[in-house]
């Protein structure tokens, strides 16, 4: 597997999938589904640590680079997560440069970082763990408030960023929308846009969320990490795509198609 660092140092862009729940055999279906990436969600998910344990491995059993969202900008929490296995970090919140200072160290070990030394889960698994760490740990603050955006570029010019994650919902909030992707909307337009032009600048990859629809829309503006669905999205489209056929079969007396 490449990890996303190694992904973006060859120029691609990367698509991923978002996991909510805490159950490994969805992890690993996900994870097989063919993103570029997966995101193990322990801020909004219904995921704790032991749960992201499992699924981590579960995710690269099945050869996909993971990433954890984790519940806010804590270094206790940050470590742990890494120390299991994550490839990356999406940290909530950021919204100025201490934060974002904040969020590196707590990625990176002396002399860059704080992160305390103990790969227990990892380790296991990857030789040399601390020189892999330094070229493959990605740092991926989030972009989602109005005064992240007033001070994207002094965010953005700390050392060690990897990439930015803009998540619509609470961006939206901040500027007195209802959650969500406002597209149309000038003032969420112009925050989308500011973020994109300042991560150009920069050299620092910009990430979102999206669904599979927008997705060429967020592609085709500059994004190079773009979510394109989550399990519970997926099943639950899924689940009503596959009935609304049975009951249309059902009205035609079609009952062709195999089960599995």
């Amino acid at each position: 597997m490449r990890t996303l660092r190694q992904q973006w140092n060859d120029g691609d862009t990367s698509l991923g999938g978002w996991i909510t729940v805490a159950n490994p055999v969805v992890a690993e279906a996900v994870a097989r589904a063919g993103f570029d990436y997966v995101c193990i969600d322990t801020q909004h998910g219904a995921i704790d640590y032991p749960a992201a344990v499992g699924m981590l491995r579960a995710c690269d059993a099945a050869g996909t680079t993971t990433i954890v969202r984790v519940p806010w900008n804590e270094p206790g929490i940050i470590g742990k997560m890494l120390d299991a296995g994550a490839h990356g970090v999406i940290i909530p919140m950021v919204n100025s440069p201490e934060e974002a200072e904040a969020a590196v160290q707590a990625c990176r070990y002396a002399p860059r970082g704080s992160r305390s030394f103990g790969p227990t889960v990892v380790g296991q698994r990857i030789a040399d763990y601390p020189a892999w760490a330094e070229e493959n740990v990605a740092v991926i603050p989030m972009i989602e408030t109005r005064q992240a955006v007033e001070n994207l570029d002094d965010i953005l010019a700390v050392d060690g960023i990897d990439a930015i994650y803009v998540g619509p919902a609470d961006l939206s909030l901040t500027l007195g929308l209802p959650p969500g992707n406002n597209d149309g909307n000038p003032a969420f337009d112009e925050a989308y846009a500011t973020i994109l032009e300042g991560c150009r600048r920069s050299g620092v990859v910009a990430g979102c969320h999206a669904t599979g629809s927008l997705t060429p829309t967020r592609l085709e503006a500059g994004f190079r990490m773009v979510t394109v669905t989550s399990d519970l999205l997926a099943i639950r489209f899924g689940a009503t795509a596959e009935l609304d056929r049975a009951r249309a079969a059902a009205g035609s007396g079609d009952a062709g198609g195999d089960l599995y």
